[in-house]
């Protein structure tokens, strides 16, 4: 529950999230640093915290599957960060088509629901784009333990 409301007040507080850019841009490759770059600083700190998880739990990890953690939520630049919009879709799922694209609320769930296939559209690696696009529901081994690393914030 700590981890939670710690993300809630974080939601309204941009400047309170600082992410390790020199981290990140230090394993992305080309296209991928612009990607993450244009991603919300909150959603950037959430990025590097899940990938160092995912390193700490496996050492080992290939660094595709270490670009993916850093890039899993990159779809969600299409919209705005609107923290109401977020915590209210995050509550609930609304089963909406990934296309068209829509403005307002229905947009906002649909970037919700689809925003592994909006950033794996733009990412070249087929490697990281395939980790990106099932960190929801994974399939691989890697896929599995970047869901993993995910939940745990």
């Amino acid at each position: 529950m700590g981890k939670r409301l710690r993300r809630l007040l974080l939601a309204f507080l941009p400047r309170g999230e600082e992410p390790d850019d020199a981290f990140a841009l230090a394993l992305l490759q080309g296209e991928e640093r612009a990607l993450y770059l244009a991603m919300d600083p909150r959603d950037r700190a959430h990025a590097v915290r899940v990938a160092r998880r995912l390193l700490r739990h496996y050492p080992d990890a290939p660094v595709f599957a270490i670009r993916a953690a850093l890039l899993h939520d990159a779809g969600k630049v299409l919209r705005p960060y609107r923290p109401l919009e977020r915590i209210l879709t995050g509550l609930y799922a609304l089963p909406v088509p990934p296309y068209p694209l829509r403005r307002g609320i229905f947009g906002a769930f649909q970037v919700r629901r689809h925003h592994p296939l909006y950033a794996a559209e733009r990412i070249q690696d087929p490697e990281v784009r395939a980790l990106v696009l099932e960190h929801h529901r994974p399939q691989s081994l890697w896929g599995k333990r970047l869901h993993q690393a995910d939940q745990e914030e």
